[in-house]
């Protein structure tokens, strides 16, 4: 039995998602799952697939893997700016917001900005300062696991943590009941995606 889609009211509501990153051949796959019982994945929300050596200035995220129904996407602005900003838009091409990268504050401590219209600047930095800085300089710890904060002034609003395993997988929880899901699911697979570890 094929589950349908989930309206966008009943994502609105959703307090925690898994994102799960799949390697294939010569494409990632990001799954984004709702949170079931026990921490287990719940019915699949978004499915983004994208080849590894592509420009990574669009994103597109379905309902799931058939890629038949979009649910959103990002886009860069600009191909080579260094603290590119992506537009989110909804299936239908419609601004839900934007995400930046600051790349002044990221030579350290990645930082990342988000903005949903009506709403203050939403600002993201990696938690640990020392294993942002080991990520920096060692190339061969890319794998350790990161963990972003996302506040307004000092209001949390979501929070990314990369958890340790075989394969990526993210918990997102997100507290903020104003923030756009859509938004928090792009920054999510953006983190992984765009920056470079």
């Amino acid at each position: 039995m094929v589950t349908p889609p989930m309206t966008l009211q009943t994502l609105q509501g959703e307090q925690r998602l898994i994102m799960r990153q799949r390697i294939r051949m010569m494409v990632n796959q990001y799954e984004i799952h709702t949170v079931g019982p026990g921490d287990s994945e719940g019915p699949l929300v978004a499915f983004a697939q994208q080849k590894r050596m592509a420009f990574k200035e669009q994103v597109t995220l379905y309902t799931d893997d058939t890629k038949q129904v979009p649910v959103l996407g990002f886009k860069a602005r600009s191909v080579l700016d260094l603290g590119a900003t992506y537009d989110v838009m909804d299936a239908q091409g419609n601004p839900i917001g934007l995400f930046r990268k600051d790349f002044a504050k990221s030579l350290l401590r990645s930082t990342w900005h988000v903005e949903q219209p009506g709403l203050p600047q939403v600002t993201g930095q990696e938690r640990n300062f020392a294993v942002a800085l080991l990520r920096r300089f060692t190339d061969s710890l890319s794998w350790l696991p990161y963990h972003f904060d996302f506040v307004a002034g000092d209001r949390p609003i979501f929070s990314v943590d990369r958890k340790w395993g075989f394969r990526d997988r993210y918990m997102i929880e997100i507290p903020d009941p104003t923030i756009d899901r859509r938004l928090v699911i792009a920054m999510a697979v953006g983190l992984d995606a765009l920056q470079s570890r």
